[in-house]
């Protein structure tokens, strides 16, 4: 009895409830994503991967929350340590990107020793990217905080939160890789579990460490980088603990724990574009953060808290994206590219009926979500600003983040870097000094020429993304 629910629950033909539904998605199925029903793979997918996100963005604002109570210039510092995080991040995300399309592929194919053999050798990479960061967060922490317009009292009081993030970039680069691979293989189920636990951790330590409570000293802003890295070192261990133990989809055995350098090259090679177009967008961040910086500290604070609120509430389209890569790269493994090209419409259609909904939100409410992160109303008014001027075309947005991660789960990750350069670094950067510096529109021309630059890479991409040439890239 017990073998023919578990065939039922594998099968093609299977019709679940929609409770029990959700209750595989969030344990993890053995499910065979490349021939059970598409409604069905993009729901088990996508279900774990938006609590993942959302977890996530959750961390991220109560942290904001309890660092805002410290004032502007502690929020201020957050978001310029930020965005030197931005290039790790790109680093991560861009390596993410190469291990979920390489994975993807080989469990497409049927391969669980070549994608176990891939997922150590990303590691090994993951550790080698990492270091750099390291010694700059520890021994300059100071020098890059004045180099992006801090004020006073961040490059004072503010440096050992930069030198804990930094010198401790190993457990980011590590959980957004580990991550990757438990996504590639079909175990996003893990991955969300991981975050939980993690970013639970992470939370409670905040308050705790931020303005100290019993045994626990008062340590300011530095507390709240001390709670992220105890946090996200425990999920490190535990991704590893799963990764040997053995999870639905893939395993690491110990036999396979050595640096293969033509393997490593392989993952180097693919994730050079994905890490090309994440430091593409990054970058192009830093400068219209160096451009606010000028405008004053309100400005930047207003946008890190604006930020914060968009990836919160971008989560679930982000997660659908995420599922879209996944389908995409084990589909083309499995040589059936028309059903890959099937589920990004899926998800595009389902991506944008969601920001739809976000946009109505940051129309009508956007100073009120300000206000319950800061009191101050010059703040308020410019992150609430932000978030009115984008809520006007996140019905492309969807659609964008969705044909991006198709490309980028194929495996050709060359392709969006190449339009990231001329939309952002080409058209954003100066349409952005042009309007603020020179027309003088400070912060509000930032912001309408992150709407102008951003819709326009959104259409673009999509249509290149009808064209098709995506299905012939080999990884």
């Amino acid at each position: 009895m017990k073998q023919n629910k578990i065939s039922n629950t594998l099968s093609p033909n299977y019709r679940p409830s929609i409770w029990q539904e959700l209750k595989n998605a969030i344990r993890g199925t053995e499910a065979d994503y490349t021939t059970i029903g598409l409604r069905r793979a993009i729901f088990l997918l996508a279900i774990p991967m938006i609590l993942e996100l959302v977890m996530e963005s959750t961390f991220a604002v109560v942290d904001i929350y309890f660092v805002g109570q410290l004032g502007a210039s502690a929020v201020a510092t957050v978001g310029l340590t930020e965005t030197y995080l931005f290039l790790l991040y790109s680093i991560g995300m861009g390596l993410s990107m190469a291990v979920t399309a390489i994975i993807a592929r080989r469990i497409g194919e049927k391969s669980t020793e070549d994608a176990g053999s891939s997922a150590v050798q990303s590691i090994f990479l993951a550790l080698l990217a990492s270091a750099p960061f390291a010694i700059g967060g520890i021994f300059f922490a100071k020098e890059l905080l004045a180099l992006m317009g801090a004020d006073e009292w961040a490059i004072q009081n503010g440096y050992r939160y930069t030198q804990w993030m930094l010198g401790g970039n190993a457990v980011i680069m590590l959980l957004f890789v580990i991550n990757a691979i438990f996504r590639g293989a079909g175990d996003a189920a893990i991955a969300m579990r991981v975050l939980f636990i993690s970013n639970g951790i992470n939370i409670i330590l905040d308050p705790l460490l931020i303005f100290g409570w019993g045994p626990f000293p008062s340590m300011g802003i530095e507390g709240a980088a001390i709670a992220t890295n105890i946090g996200r070192g425990v999920g490190v261990l535990l991704q590893c603990w799963v990764l040997f133990k053995g999870s639905k989809h893939i395993r690491i055995k110990r036999s396979q724990v050595y640096l293969n350098v033509k393997a490593l090259l392989n993952i180097f090679r693919t994730s050079l574009g994905g890490v090309g177009q994440m430091i593409v967008a990054m970058t192009s961040w830093i400068f219209l953060m160096r451009i606010l910086a000028d405008v004053g500290s309100e400005a930047v604070a207003g946008a890190t808290i604006a930020l914060r609120i968009m990836m919160f509430t971008m989560m679930p389209a982000f997660g659908l994206a995420n599922a879209a890569a996944t389908l995409v790269g084990q589909n083309l493994g499995a040589k059936n590219p028309d059903r890959a090209e099937s589920s990004v419409w899926k998800i595009g259609f389902y991506n944008m009926i969601f920001l739809v909904g976000v946009s109505l939100i940051y129309f009508f409410y956007n100073e009120s979500l300000m206000r319950i992160f800061t009191a101050d109303p010059r703040v308020i008014a410019i992150g609430g600003e932000w978030l009115q001027i984008l809520s006007y075309s996140y019905f492309v947005y969807g659609w964008w983040m969705v044909s991006t991660s198709a490309f980028n789960g194929a495996g050709d990750t060359k392709t969006p870097t190449k339009i990231n350069v001329v939309f952002f670094w080409l058209i954003q950067i100066p349409l952005a000094y042009f309007l603020a510096i020179h027309l003088k529109w400070d912060h509000s021309g930032v912001f309408w020429a992150v709407f102008a630059s951003e819709t326009m890479v959104g259409l673009f991409t999509l249509w290149l993304f009808t064209r098709g040439k995506w299905k012939t890239v080999e990884v």
